[in-house]
């Protein structure tokens, strides 16, 4: 098992990776900036670094520093939790030319993974189901790029393809509007991600956003750990998340299931990672992998019983896979709940002092947050501040379980989306399960669904 751990990450992803390494019995370094020095895993860690100043990119974005946290204090590995430098294949080619282990995929499957269009190719030579399309970079010819859209069919989707998090894409109805949407994206993507590359899909009206989570080894050994329903979203980000995703055609799914682990093997694929699908009318189309443990983790945790983080460090120290499919039994049904510091209305941030923290309990209720009575959320960062998760055997008394758990947590001094929570959780629509990717906006907009 790997010796010290650097855990590149800060909040509660960090707390996660701590007590995963805590419980191997691998030593930890907690870096962070100065606007975190009250964070709570840092009481908890071996040894603690200060990277920079509140700016992500100052710390939590500063590789040279991060990498010389690790080399001061005998790191051998170090693990870059969600966001930040998670997927930056340049970060994981320097800490590897730097003799630590990286806890996540090798860089080159990164990249590979990280732009969309070089994404899609490789899911089709593995069988994923993906999305009709441009197959490749839409051509700036503006008679190629019309007769494209023309054989996809209206409406269509552009993407920037080196995007992400909701940036960097526009839906066109007609025909006529193509060519001007292209040239407005291709400038976005060039401004935002230096990379100018656009592609044209297919834009399904009123599709779910199904994902599945797998873990790999690198060395010939692919599971996953069935799926996640995340349609819940506001602007692209995801508000709840629930596995496994109700109402799908079983066949299509297991279909699904054996093309992702056969993807992770042909590409070599090593640690956890999640293929992201919209599904529609019975069918998967494959939009995006995200190459590193994700937020809503915990649920695929609750109905496998299998430690996500705690694998994801065996793989890095070298360890294939300590369990085979046969092994993975989903049992019931969980449910995420995630707890953002900000205006449960008009979503504007909320930081400030937290004057007192309690977490619900119960059966089946899990808290994953780095709160505590006294604790000041910084302004400078995501204001997730935690994961209400909870498990039941049926789905009915998973949401049950969230219901009770919402109405007990008490965060006092910021606001919070506790109470969209407690709305959506008796939202007659979500309750009956199987709502698509534009319910929530529907919802609060007031528009009848």
């Amino acid at each position: 098992m790997l010796e010290k751990v650097l855990i590149a990450n800060r909040g509660e992803i960090a707390l996660r990776i701590l007590r995963a390494c805590k419980e191997l019995g691998i030593k930890t370094v907690a870096v962070h900036s100065t606007a975190d020095r009250e964070l709570m895993h840092l009481g908890l860690a071996d040894e603690t670094v200060c990277i920079g100043p509140a700016p992500a990119n100052l710390s939590y974005l500063n590789i040279p520093a991060i990498i010389s946290a690790a080399e001061l204090t005998g790191a051998t590995a170090i693990h870059p939790g969600y966001g930040f430098l998670a997927e930056n294949a340049d970060f994981a080619e320097q800490v590897e030319k730097s003799g630590f282990a990286f806890i996540g995929p090798k860089a080159e499957t990164i990249r590979l993974m990280g732009d969309k269009v070089s994404a899609k190719d490789a899911m089709k030579l593995a069988s994923v189901p993906t999305v009709p399309g441009s197959d490749g970079p839409l051509p700036e010819d503006e008679e190629t790029a019309l007769r494209i859209g023309r054989e996809v069919g209206y409406p269509v989707i552009i993407k920037a393809a080196g995007g992400g998090g909701g940036r960097g894409m526009r839906v066109v109805h007609k025909e006529e509007d193509l060519i001007e949407a292209a040239k407005q994206t291709r400038a976005e993507a060039a401004a935002w991600f230096s990379n100018p590359m656009v592609y044209l899909e297919k834009y399904l009206t009123n599709p779910r956003h199904v994902e599945v989570q797998v873990i790999s080894d690198g060395q010939g050994n692919a599971i996953h750990l069935g799926d996640r329903d995340c349609s819940l979203q506001r602007r692209h980000q995801k508000v709840l998340e629930e596995a496994p995703a109700p109402f799908i055609d079983e066949k299509a799914r297991q279909d699904v299931f054996a093309a992702c682990v056969k993807a992770c093997v042909d590409i070599g694929y090593r640690g956890a990672g999640t293929f992201e699908f919209l599904y529609e009318n019975g069918r998967f189309y494959f939009i995006e992998m995200n190459t590193r443990v994700q937020v809503e983790h915990p649920v695929s945790e609750m109905v496998t019983g299998i430690d996500i983080v705690k694998e994801m460090l065996s793989i890095a120290a070298g360890n294939k896979l300590s369990f085979t499919q046969d092994d993975v039994k989903i049992h019931g049904h969980a449910l995420e709940c995630r707890i953002n510091a900000e205006d449960p209305k008009t979503f504007v941030p909320s930081p400030g002092l937290v004057k007192h923290f309690h977490a619900p309990g119960g059966n089946g209720v899990r808290v994953d947050s780095h709160l505590y009575s006294g604790y000041k959320v910084p302004s400078n960062y995501d204001s997730l501040i935690g994961k209400l998760i909870t498990w039941g055997a049926t789905r009915d008394e998973a949401m049950a379980r969230m219901r009770n758990a919402l109405d007990e947590i008490v965060v006092d001094g910021i606001k919070t989306n506790i109470p969209l929570h407690r709305d959506l959780t008796r939202d007659e629509g979500f309750c009956e399960g199987g709502v698509n990717i534009h319910y929530l906006e529907h919802k609060l907009a007031g528009d009848k669904h």
